[in-house]
This record gives structure tokens, sequence and C-alpha cells, in this order.
């Protein structure tokens, strides 16, 4: 009976040696991953989240301004008239 349990608890400390190791190798594929993901995005050249934005501002302004000139100008090409 002994060594019945010598053996099951040999076979449990293996199970858990077994288990930290793939944790352990996880966390390296997961890391090794992450950081050939990261290099990769750094290569693409992409804009950061507050770049866009700005941008998005101006071309907000932009069209706002476009159409207050559009509306100016047809305001002032109704004043003068029809044109042939």
């Amino acid at each position: 009976m002994q060594t019945q349990n010598r053996i099951l608890d040999d076979l449990a400390r293996m199970a858990a040696s077994a288990v930290g190791a793939m944790q352990g190798a996880r966390h390296e594929v997961e890391a090794a991953f992450r950081a050939r993901l990261e290099k990769m995005l750094a290569d693409m050249d992409l804009v950061t989240r507050d770049e866009f934005e700005v941008v998005k501002a101006m071309a907000e302004k932009a069209r706002e301004e476009n159409e207050r000139l559009s509306e100016r100008l047809a305001a002032l090409e109704a004043r003068l008239g029809p044109r042939d």
C-alpha cells in the first residue's frame, strides 16, 4: 500500500511539473507573439488615435468652411442674376 502512495505521489509531482512547464512555455509563446505583433505594427507606420482625431477635426472644419463658402457664393451669384 505504501508503494502505491509513493507512485501516486510521484505521478502527482510529475503532473504538477508538467503543468508548470506548459504554463511557462505558454507565457514564452505569448511574449514572443506579442513582441512580433508589436514589431509588425510599428513597421506598418500607422497613425495614433490622437493624430487621427486631429486630422478628423481638421477635415470637419474644412468641410464646414467649404459649405459656408458655397452658400456665400450661391448668394452672390443670385444677386448678380443669371449669367449667359
